[in-house]
């Protein structure tokens, strides 16, 4: 115990006085943090600009009009005469999307006639262009809905028979633990774990590497020639400024953008570990089995960039071909983020993320066991050459 001591202390001098470590560790993570946080920090994408094209300018379609500029999602800036117009504004960036309320739709709507409103998107931008259909939807239906309603009821027809006629099924919805669709508790705490994931895996490398490119590796064989105890020395130091971060991320970071969950402290802790872990576990390996810093590193970063894309957090991993879904398998982020959202954003009991924590395991399981094996045999080849 005492060696593996040594073995920590010396590797957290390192970590403090190689800017390798401290840069990647302790310097770029906090700004990450930061920028990201910020990124979102309205939350909740409001009052996209729209366009109206109205050929009928009826009360009906200006009462449309009127209700989705009255809209959270929608700001009504421009009106227009034609497609061209939409298009082009489109071009210039000055809408994402707009409506079209044709000739006679008034009147059709009076006659019982079926009219055509054509609603506009630019797809281009897909969460605007998502945005603006749910909020113009929304008011189309149920003013068309109250147009016919109002009609019913001139007629004689009582209020609730009205409304049984028009509306016969009504749809409730209930959506669950993000209601608001608030961007910033949705994407910033991916954006920022997977921030930690990398940083991570790319100080991991190096561990074991600095040593021989530094010529420090004989002030280490000083302490210890066990590749078991000099591995889990330098991973407890790692784990320790994991843990700094976690402490950064779950007690300032998050309660500073209202991200907080006090009641999920200790099971998101417990995850993050085990992801801290397998990425450490996944570096040193790297580490320990080519002595080539710049292939290592490559590998690494190649390895930990597409993390959030393949991870299933924008897009699910079971649209993905079974080629990518494998690649999102070997990744330890993918299956942290699994766990995470249950425990996190769901606040669910630790045993609903077992199989999550299982897989996490086994990557500890299979990297450090290689990380020794690889290691000692390098150690012991440089011992070799160096008695000789």
């Amino acid at each position: 115990m005492k060696t593996i001591s040594q073995i920590i202390i010396r590797e957290w001098k390192r970590i403090f006085s190689i800017p390798n470590f401290y840069v990647v560790l302790l310097v770029i993570p906090p700004i990450i943090f930061l920028f990201y946080g910020l990124i979102y920090q309205k939350q909740f994408a409001k009052e996209l600009p729209m366009a109206v094209w109205d050929e009928d300018q009826s009360s009906v379609s200006r009462q449309l009009t009127d209700m989705m500029d009255h809209s959270d999602l929608i700001h009504i800036t421009q009106k227009v005469s034609s497609n061209t117009e939409i298009e082009k504004l489109m071009k210039e960036g000055k809408i994402f999307g707009a409506v079209h309320f044709p000739k006679n739709l008034e009147s059709d709507v009076k006659k019982n006639h079926q009219s055509n409103i054509t609603l506009y998107t630019n797809g281009a931008y897909l969460v605007p262009a998502k945005m603006i259909y749910k909020g113009a939807a929304e008011v189309i239906i149920k003013g068309g809905l109250a147009v016919v309603l109002q009609k019913a009821e001139k007629q004689g027809m009582p209020a609730e028979q009205a409304t049984a006629l028009v509306q016969p099924i009504k749809l409730n919805t209930t959506t669950l633990y993000n209601p608001d669709f608030n961007y910033q508790m949705y994407l910033t705490p991916g954006l920022i774990t997977v921030g930690v994931q990398m940083a991570l895996v790319v100080a991991s490398v190096l561990i074991l590497n600095l040593e021989f490119k530094r010529n420090t590796v004989d002030e280490l064989l000083k302490i210890s020639a066990s590749s078991s105890q000099i591995i889990v020395g330098k991973t407890l130091a790692h784990l320790c400024i994991s843990w700094i971060l976690f402490v950064l991320v779950a007690y300032i970071v998050f309660p500073v953008f209202e991200l907080g969950k006090p009641q999920t402290d200790f099971n998101f802790f417990l995850i993050y570990t085990l992801m801290s872990l397998a990425c450490i576990g996944i570096g040193m390996m790297l580490s320990a089995i080519s002595n080539n810093l710049l292939f290592v590193t490559d590998v690494a970063l190649f390895f930990t960039s597409p993390a959030f894309v393949f991870s299933g957090f924008t897009f699910p991993r079971w649209a993905m071909p079974w080629y990518d879904q494998f690649y999102a398998d070997i990744m330890p982020y993918t299956h942290f983020l699994d766990g995470f959202i249950k425990l996190y954003f769901m606040e669910l009991p630790l045993s609903y993320a077992t199989p999550e924590i299982f897989k996490l395991l086994i990557f500890t399981g299979v990297t450090f066991p290689l990380s020794i094996v690889f290691f000692q045999r390098k150690i012991n080849n440089y011992l070799k050459e160096k008695s000789v």
